[in-house]
């Protein structure tokens, strides 16, 4: 059996507009999709999130939410780190009404304390927040991203021992890899994923300077290829949800779904 890869956009739209778009995502072959939170949790009732959850669980499309930008875990001001753990948790509940998997967020900025420090500061409040989710008999899974900006917190490295040290989930954004560290290296990080039977993945065009990202942008077919190639050497029994966050996210998505399809039937 062959990786299980499943495409899809970061964007479901407004809760009135939520049902008509997984609808028609699910007509386009896509199989994911992230619910853009960066603002704020915007689906308010758990009435209207256990609806949109019930029409994606029916149509396969599995459900992921992208936490709010305003999150830092290691700010000098307590006060900010309860709001942005407040932030986390409240995706945390819609989440799990939603019967989503993957709660993404940038953990936080280095700030003025060193690598080490920020490390530790980090990894204590997603234990405490883990702590919540338990409590709380929450579903989700804590996927902290690799993150595009050098002073942000979230290389490689970093995201892969907060992986280890607390047994969190991951987001694998290769768009800011690149931005980061100036090559995709896919080889590298797949390798040192490998291990994991799912892999949620962030793949997009992205524009940078010598401090990382600026913005995104169209996907490039040909570094789509190379991506694609590299997920499906990882051989049987892993769970791919791959989600893009270019400025045209279903056009994109669709043209992963093609490239996709063409590797499987050459």
């Amino acid at each position: 059996m062959e990786a299980d890869i499943k495409f899809g956009p970061a964007g479901l739209g407004s809760v009135e507009d939520a049902v008509f778009n997984l609808e028609k995502y699910f007509r386009l072959g896509l199989r994911a999709c992230e619910i853009a939170f960066t603002y704020g949790a915007y689906i308010k009732k758990r009435e209207d999130a256990l609806r949109i959850g019930e029409k994606a669980k029916k149509l396969g499309i599995k459900l992921s939410i992208h936490a709010p930008y305003w999150i830092n875990l290691n700010s000098a001001e307590r006060e900010k780190i309860e709001k942005s753990k407040q932030r986390i948790l409240k995706c945390c509940e819609v989440g799990t009404w939603l019967g989503a998997e993957n709660i993404v967020f940038h953990p936080g900025y280095y700030g003025k304390t060193g690598k080490e420090e920020t490390y530790n500061n980090i990894k204590k409040e997603i234990l405490e927040i883990q702590e919540e989710i338990r409590k709380n008999k929450y579903t989700v899974k804590l996927s902290p991203e690799t993150t595009g900006k050098v002073n942000v917190f979230g290389g490689i490295d970093e995201i892969y021992r907060l992986v280890q040290d607390t047994k969190c989930g991951f987001c694998i954004d290769f768009a800011h890899i690149l931005a980061r560290y100036k090559e995709y290296k896919l080889d590298e990080v797949l390798r040192k994923f490998k291990r994991y039977k799912h892999l949620h993945i962030h793949f997009s065009g992205i524009a940078y300077g010598e401090k990382g990202e600026r913005h995104h942008k169209k996907t490039p077919e040909a570094e789509l290829r190379k991506l694609l190639s590299e997920l499906l050497s990882l051989g049987k029994n892993k769970d791919i949800t791959v989600i893009n966050e270019s400025p045209s996210p279903v056009e994109d998505s669709v043209l992963a779904l093609k490239v996709f399809n063409e590797f499987k039937t050459n």
